[in-house]
Parts: C-alpha cells; structure tokens; sequence
C-alpha cells in the first residue's frame, strides 16, 4: 500500500497560515534572507506558468496585511508534482524572491515553472537516474522552484539572483532555466 500522503485544501491552508506567523521564527526567514530582501510592496502578484501541466496561476499572493492564504493554495496546487498530482505548502518566501527578481529585472513577474514540489517518490525517482538531482533536495520541502523569467534569459535571471544573494541559486543552461529556494546561499551550475 502506497504512503502517499495528499494535502487536502483545509491543510494546506492551516499549514500556510501557520507558516505565516512562524516563518520568521524559522530558518525560513533567516536574518541573511530579510537583510537583503528589499522592502515589500503593499501588494505582490506573480503570474506562474506549469510547463508540464500547462495551467496558469495569475494571483496576489500578499496583500498590506501579509500573505493571501488562498492565493498560497492556488500556488501550492499549480506547484504540485505533476508526476503523482500530491501537493504539499510552498514556502511564501519563495514568491518574494520570485517577485524580486523580477522587478530586478525590470519586467512582470510572470514565470514558466519547469519544477516545483517534489514528493519523496518522484525525487528518489530522478536521483537514481541523474547525478544533477539532490537526494535531499529543498523541492521535497516546497522551498525550490526551478523557473524561467519569460522575456529575460536564464543567465541573466541568475546573475540577478546571485546579486540577490538569497537562497540557492543553480543554472542549468543545456535545460535553460534557473534553481531558486530559500536554502541558505549557495550557486552551481548543472
């Protein structure tokens, strides 16, 4: 019998809300990370694109008073492992650095995402056959992201990234997209 455990949409939301308060009591929020964050805008928006799924998420994931929970679990479900379909609470901070990154970049922050949640499955899956696959990758915590920039190339999305200083930050040009999570700094290229 499969261990598969499924987020149902109460947990998820119970999760995020959670994280919301304790986040800056964690690792998540660690003192490096918001020494270099730059200030917030009272509204944050990102457009995401599943390049396996094919389904768009265009919300407002923090709002004045923080992050839009609902908004969360609509980008939790896009993130999902496409493989299997679970889906586990992605890390907001996650989508601050996205959206820093794109107003770095001077452009709308809409992404193409290649890989967002892994489950522990499809993760021992890919380690075994590829060496470029951490066995324990931050994807199985919904705190990575690897992603495109649409009208920005990889390398200079990840030049702005590892300006940023925040989290990891791997570029795998043959594949053309970028490794973001909120890790503590470090830089690869696959």
């Amino acid at each position: 019998m499969s261990s598969v455990r499924q987020w149902s949409r109460r947990r998820i939301l119970l999760s995020v809300a959670a994280g919301t308060v304790l986040a800056p009591l964690s690792g998540l929020a660690s003192a490096a990370n918001a020494k270099s964050a730059p200030r917030r805008a009272a509204e944050r928006w990102l457009e995401l694109f599943n390049t396996h799924t094919g389904e768009t998420a265009a919300v407002a994931f923090r709002a004045t008073t923080g992050f839009v929970a609902e908004s969360l679990v609509t980008l939790a479900r896009l993130l999902r492992d496409h493989r299997n379909g679970e889906q586990h609470p992605i890390d907001p901070m996650l989508y601050d650095q996205l959206a820093d990154l794109a107003i770095a970049a001077k452009v709308e922050p809409r992404f193409e995402v290649i890989s967002g949640y892994r489950s522990p499955r499809t993760n021992a899956r890919l380690a075994a056959n590829s060496s470029g696959v951490a066995k324990h990758s931050l994807h199985l915590e919904g705190r990575a992201i690897d992603v495109r920039l649409k009208s920005v190339s990889c390398a200079t999305l990840r030049d702005l990234a590892l300006e940023a200083g925040r989290g990891g930050v791997g570029y795998y040009r043959h594949s053309d997209f970028v490794h973001l999570d909120t890790g503590r700094f470090r830089t690869w290229a696959g």
